[in-house]
């Protein structure tokens, strides 16, 4: 299939809430970038992480195989370091084929949990 999307891509808002209901994976609250490659070619993907009041976190490496999709928790990245919950941040993903990028949060800090999602700004 044809490559689709974009190299760079920017979520300007990011929070990953400290506490959640229910139990499981399922309901722990997060934030996940859905990454989809379309392409032939493996995407090698690199993630910078902004905040406010420090320097920026990464990069964090992750590899999306060709014509397959990827839902990463940001609340799962570790090296070089955990994104803290609780904290306002932002990030650039930067690939090395097109991709395509949505962001979603799941907020089950409350029993009435929200979802949001939204496609990221792409440019190249």
């Amino acid at each position: 299939m044809k490559p689709i999307g974009k190299t760079r891509w920017a979520i300007a808002e990011g929070y990953i809430p400290g506490e959640s209901t229910g139990s499981g994976r399922a309901m722990l609250s997060h934030e996940t970038a859905c990454i989809l490659n379309a392409g032939e070619s493996p995407a090698r993907i690199s993630i910078m992480v902004f905040f406010k009041e420090r320097p920026p976190a990464g990069p964090y490496r992750v590899t999306v195989p060709p014509e397959r999709t990827l839902h990463l928790r940001f609340n799962d990245l570790r090296d070089p370091e955990p994104i803290p919950a609780e904290t306002d941040y932002a990030s650039v993903i930067e690939s090395d084929v097109p991709i395509v990028v949505q962001h979603t949060r799941l907020d089950s800090r409350q029993a009435e949990l929200a979802l949001l999602s939204t496609v990221a700004f792409g440019s190249d």
